[in-house]
């Protein structure tokens, strides 16, 4: 009798495709990487290598270490300015929250093309450029031709100042929360828009109100989205440029080149031409906004599912 050996079929070629679906993978994501690396990667670690050094006419250029750094954390104008972008946050991402939370809410509970019109004209404000934004708040914050100043003149009144030094904060305030309350209301909207009808129905049937509803039920349960959200904008404030650099030039010495970090670090680079300084300036700053990100995250993990 003859025993007759059976050839085991060889596997499939799965891994070959595998590999094949990676790569064609990589190629597709090649172009925003080649666009990071070029942009954000190498302009960072170019930031770092210049604050490592100092340039001066008289001793030319030199590797100083982290001088700058201890100079740039015992220098007044830039903890001034750090102190003002802190005590921002503290008052802006508040209001902002307050704002967006109400007006998701609100529209949550229309059922009619009202909410899809105040929906889009909320959001309205976000779409437009950020320096066009505050070339028209500067209209209307205008001491000389500006509507408040029509308005009070036609009774005899003096228009109040809204860019004098003791008004200029919150004049600030207002413009930012105008431009990004509509990009984190539609944020909290698609978070409330998630949750399903029946909690609030079961909620109904125990007797709870529209704004028990709200506030013991909807706003809990977004936690997560507020947490995203708040982290947003604790990282664009500590990076407040824009509105402040368009409005100086019609704020009095209101709004000194120093009043934020980013504003210092401009100024320090392309009016004074420290470029080394001014790396240190921008790049301790972006350290302590990591910091303040991931510390704010770290300590609100449980709200966003983070164990």
């Amino acid at each position: 009798m003859t025993t007759q050996v059976l050839e085991r079929p060889a596997p499939p070629r799965r891994r070959s495709g595998i590999q094949r679906r990676q790569q064609v993978g990589w190629l597709f994501i090649a172009p925003f990487l080649i666009v990071f690396a070029a942009f954000l990667v190498f302009p960072l670690i170019y930031a770092f290598g210049m604050s490592l050094f100092s340039s001066t006419l008289a001793t030319g250029t030199k590797f100083v270490g982290a001088d700058n750094y201890v100079k740039a954390f015992t220098d007044p104008l830039f903890l001034g300015g750090l102190g003002r972008v802190v005590l921002f946050a503290v008052v802006m991402i508040p209001a902002q929250l307050i704002v967006a939370i109400v007006a998701a809410l609100v529209l949550d509970s229309l059922a009619t093309w009202l909410s899809k019109l105040s929906r889009l004209l909320i959001f309205a404000p976000y779409a437009i450029p950020v320096v066009i934004g505050a070339l028209m708040w500067s209209f209307l914050y205008s001491p000389r031709f500006g509507p408040a100043t029509t308005v009070f003149g036609l009774f005899g009144l003096d228009a109040p100042s809204f860019l004098a030094s003791d008004s200029i904060f919150f004049s600030l305030v207002n413009v930012v929360t105008w431009q990004w309350a509509g990009y984190y209301m539609i944020v909290v909207y698609a978070a409330l828009r998630a949750i399903d009808p029946a909690v609030y129905e079961a909620a109904r049937i125990d007797g709870a109100n529209g704004f028990q509803i709200a506030t013991r039920i909807k706003v809990p349960m977004i936690s997560s989205s507020m947490v995203m959200v708040i982290t947003f904008a604790l990282i664009g404030t500590l990076q407040f440029f824009t509105e402040p650099t368009v409005l100086r030039s019609i704020a009095s010495g209101a709004l000194p080149a120093d009043y934020t970090p980013n504003m210092y670090a401009y100024a320090l680079a392309f009016s004074y031409s420290q470029f080394n300084y001014a790396s240190t300036i921008a790049f301790s700053l972006g350290v302590l906004v990591f910091i303040g990100s991931f510390g704010f995250l770290f300590l609100t993990r449980k709200q966003n599912g983070l164990k």
